[in-house]
């Protein structure tokens, strides 16, 4: 199943790889402040920030992937999104672009149940291949 680019993107990095977030999904996209950390909070949930007296909690996207941790450099970002009827904040290593791909191809099967279920597809803009975010997904648990 191919179809055209819909919509625009947040191309973001984690390590050497990119992701892509529908920017209708994003808030907004913050330098990385102090965090207040949650005790006996799952390991990808980094703590809980205030912006504009709201509190946020904020999952590490690279902890949820696996992906092992690294020190916050002046890259890092803190991508705030939509989710469950209120704002969630995603740290990334870096915010690389706003985007739209040409086309846009479902995840392969062969990447499995679990892969499957982070990514909506797989956008492409010439040779260039991202992984487009299921937020629902990749955020629960």
């Amino acid at each position: 199943m191919t179809q055209a680019g819909q919509g625009q993107f947040i191309e973001v990095g984690i390590g050497d790889e990119r992701y892509a977030i529908p920017i209708a999904e994003v808030h907004e996209i913050i330098k990385t402040p102090g965090l207040t950390s949650i005790p006996g909070a799952r390991e990808q949930l980094k703590g809980v920030l205030q912006v504009r007296g709201q509190l946020i909690p904020v999952l590490c996207l690279r902890a949820r992937f696996g992906y092992p941790e690294t020190a916050y450099t002046k890259a890092t970002r803190i991508v705030i999104v939509h989710y469950d009827g209120g704002r969630t904040g995603i740290i990334v290593d870096c915010v690389h672009r706003v985007t739209s791909y040409g086309r846009i191809q479902a995840p392969p099967p062969q990447l499995g149940e679990a892969d499957e279920a982070f990514f909506t597809g797989i956008g492409q803009r010439g040779e260039e291949l991202v992984c487009l975010l299921k937020l629902d997904s990749v955020l629960q648990g």
